[in-house]
């Protein structure tokens, strides 16, 4: 593997990445990093396919994948600051802009907070979910007990976040859970509606249905009003989905937002296994990164 490097950059410079890479490409496509290493592998990850050259636009800062690695559940467990502080972090040896996944925002006075926190930082955008309560994961749907906040709370959450920002580069993103918790599409359609016109910069419609269908209809319905409002979506549930689909149906960007964490973890746990099984490192050996390779990932090991 080639020696990992981040030129460096600057945080209005990254935080304005973001709208340039919607007004230029059809879809963007971001990558949970959990750690500065895994935003270093997502920032130089880099195929030959189908005729041209893909890479990531950008990381997905996760609550789950950060919670998860700090061994705490995915329940707005971790303090804003300490996820802040890893962002930080990465920021320190990438370039890329990042999205950060900000659960429910909290109260919109805590919101208002966040954001400046977070536009100082370089973040080019968050997204937050409008669920109350004790916020579970998404992907566990409507078997968890989890509900909706009122349409006008999370209106004034958004709006608290939009004004408590300095410029505009930075961008608030509002996420739907009403396919997720079982209400229905008339639910998300009004919702959408609502929260375009509190001024929201954009919208996530989520799923954790095994097909896109009904993502798909919903960008049908929303495209028809509007056309050129940002669209994401999280195809974890519905991975079989291509970008191709995605842009063919109106969507501009999409999260792969846990992968790099799920592949992370297997590997560690398998490795940790054989060696207890061998009672040695030996049997392993052909599962990892040679050393000398593994001391050539960061600059200044020699």
């Amino acid at each position: 593997m080639s020696t990992l490097r981040g030129p460096g950059t600057t945080p209005d410079i990254r935080r304005q990445t973001l709208r340039r890479l919607l007004s230029a490409k059809p879809i963007s496509r971001f990558i949970e990093t959990h750690n500065p290493i895994s935003a270093l592998i997502a920032e130089h990850a880099s195929v030959h396919a189908a005729g041209q050259v893909r890479q990531f636009d950008g990381f997905w800062s996760s609550s789950l994948a950060d919670s998860t690695s700090r061994g705490k559940p995915d329940i707005e467990s971790l303090d804003i600051r300490s996820r802040l502080s890893n962002v930080s972090d990465i920021f320190e040896v990438t370039t890329k802009p990042l999205i950060f996944d900000g659960d429910t925002g909290r109260k919109p006075e805590h919101f208002s907070l966040n954001v400046r926190a977070m536009e100082r930082l370089g973040v080019s955008a968050v997204i937050i979910e409008d669920k109350k309560g004790l916020k579970k994961n998404s992907m566990l749907g409507a078997e968890v007990g989890q509900t909706q906040e009122e349409i006008e709370l999370f209106c004034e959450k958004i709006r608290a976040g939009l004004s408590a920002r300095v410029g505009d580069d930075f961008m608030v993103f509002a996420r739907i859970e009403s396919l997720v918790l079982d209400q229905g599409m008339n639910d998300a359609i009004a919702r959408a509606q609502a929260y375009t016109s509190a001024g929201a910069d954009g919208i996530m419609i989520h799923s954790c249905k095994k097909t896109s269908d009904e993502v798909f209809e919903f960008a049908r319905i929303f495209r028809k009003e509007f056309p050129h409002v940002p669209l994401a979506c999280i195809p974890t549930s519905y991975n079989t989905v291509t970008e191709d689909e995605l842009v063919a149906h109106g969507f501009n960007i999409v999260i792969y937002s846990n992968q790099l964490s799920r592949a992370a973890y297997p590997a560690m746990q398998r490795v940790a296994n054989e060696i207890l099984r061998h009672g040695g490192a030996a049997e392993v050996d052909s599962q990892l990164m040679p050393i000398s390779e593994f001391l050539d990932l960061i600059p200044g090991n020699r």
